[in-house]
């Protein structure tokens, strides 16, 4: 018995790079050809990565594979944290992303293994949720010096609403304004044993 596998469509707003390692600005594209590493020149990409405190099992340091090759981040919930913040506006360009994606609904909720398929043939694996940290914030504080402790409030401002990470499946070419088919994994229930 086949099981017909839910399927979202979006917009993709914006393709981004970051060439500078200790940055979080990034600077707009028109269209990026994507290989197994990510986005040539970009702070994220690479086959791999080493070991930080978001993989705690790992001594800090330790080549690991790089399921973080991609940062997304959604017009919709870029615009709920600048409410959250109080401030007009919150661009993807502050907050280190490669991708700016609209119309998909609760796009930080994305379920790990949910793959991103665009036209010219490349394919992204979600890996999971981006959670926020105060570095962006900082960006943003700096576009708002009268404002108190946005770097820290962004933190709680974008919970849930970072964006995820990914990494690449399928090499091809991406382009502003490309259609972004999101296809769901299958649900899981997993129960030990005897519970």
């Amino acid at each position: 018995m086949s099981r017909k596998t839910p399927q979202l469509e979006g917009r993709l707003v914006r393709v981004l790079v970051c060439t500078e390692r200790k940055s979080f600005v990034t600077k707009e594209l028109p269209e990026a050809r994507v290989s197994f590493e990510g986005l040539e020149g970009d702070r994220h990409a690479g086959l791999t990565r080493a070991a930080d405190v978001r993989t705690p099992w790992f001594p800090k340091g330790t080549p690991i594979r790089n399921t973080r090759q991609f940062s997304l981040v959604s017009t919709e919930e870029l615009a709920q944290v600048a409410e959250a913040l109080g401030v007009p506006r919150v661009l993807a360009t502050w907050l280190g992303a490669n991708l700016e994606v609209a119309g998909v609904p609760r796009l930080t909720h994305l379920p790990p293994g949910t793959r991103l398929f665009f036209p010219e043939d490349t394919t992204l694996v979600v890996e999971g949720e981006n959670e926020p940290c105060v570095g962006p914030g900082r960006v943003i504080e700096a576009h708002h010096p009268d404002l108190p402790k946005l770097a820290s409030r962004f933190v709680k401002a974008a919970w849930q609403r970072r964006g995820l990470v990914a990494w690449v499946e399928r090499p091809g070419v991406i382009r502003a304004g490309d259609t972004v088919r999101v296809v769901l994994p299958h649900p899981v229930t997993y129960v030990l044993p005897g519970a």
